[in-house]
């Protein structure tokens, strides 16, 4: 499902800002409930009506792959300059340069993205072929047994919130991605400030306070390994179906040096 609005850009052109978004795999039984529940969730965002929803249905022919959710935690910080610097340590400890942050800084603060940005680890270019669309993730599920556990560890957690689950999901198959280094993401929707930071080394780290409330700027960056060939990259996380089928750790709330700790850097 995508939700958009109509809006105004340079000399008066019109322009697509989005709404909201939502995508899974499901069996022909559960269609048309998840059908009225994406319609709802599109019509009543936060960031405001939209005037157009499109809704796309796709038989997927390929077995899907099957990985487990990334380890979860939550590392609380007391401002908005500690949030971007407890990211950004994050990154550099997983060997992300200063560079390449700021060109995905700049990225999240422009806002408005339809898909992810790619930028390069080293040299922080951007690699996506279309920038306006980004990269879409897509074809990601998770089945009903994980599901239920997933939902049952959050809520002892008190986030069993669909923004966190979704979002769990969707880095879980990134960070499955050998090319994706990491992933940077703050939500674009302006009453929910938390963003993360996810690898298949750290896991899926929540931070609280990476944006003001009420601002609507946000995305996802992807870094990957320089001088990738991002074609197959693109392929796999816009095509290849991928399923969780299992649940890691969701810790809650720890420190980032226990977390960098833990992985003797």
């Amino acid at each position: 499902m995508r939700a958009s609005q109509e809006g105004r850009g340079e000399k008066q052109k019109t322009s697509e800002i989005h709404i909201s978004g939502a995508e899974g795999l499901y069996t022909l039984s559960e269609m048309q409930r998840m059908l009225r529940g994406y319609i709802e969730r599109a019509l009543h965002h936060p960031k405001g009506k939209p005037d157009t929803i499109t809704l796309t249905l796709e038989k997927v022919r390929q077995e899907p792959l099957t990985i487990s959710t990334l380890p979860l935690s939550t590392v609380i910080s007391d401002s908005l300059s500690e949030a971007r610097k407890i990211s950004g340590n994050m990154l550099r400890a997983l060997g992300i340069s200063k560079k390449a942050l700021r060109s995905a800084f700049a990225v999240l603060q422009k806002g408005n993205m339809r898909g992810a940005a790619l930028i390069s680890a080293e040299k922080g270019m951007r690699l996506e072929h279309d920038r306006r669309r980004g990269v879409r993730v897509s074809r990601l599920g998770i089945a009903k047994p994980a599901l239920r556990i997933l939902s049952s560890r959050l809520a002892r957690l008190g986030i069993n919130i669909d923004t966190v689950k979704e979002a769990l999901i969707l880095a879980s198959k990134v960070a499955s991605s050998s090319r994706v280094i990491a992933e940077l993401c703050i939500s674009d929707d302006p009453h929910y400030t938390t963003g993360y930071v996810a690898s298949s080394r750290f896991g899926y780290m929540r931070i609280p306070g990476m944006k003001q409330k009420g601002r609507k700027i946000g995305g996802r960056v992807f870094f990957v390994q320089e001088g990738s060939d991002i074609d197959p990259i693109i392929q796999y996380l816009e095509r290849t179906p991928v399923m969780v089928d299992h649940i890691g750790p969701c810790k809650g709330i720890q420190q980032a040096e226990e977390i960098l700790d833990s992985h003797n850097l």
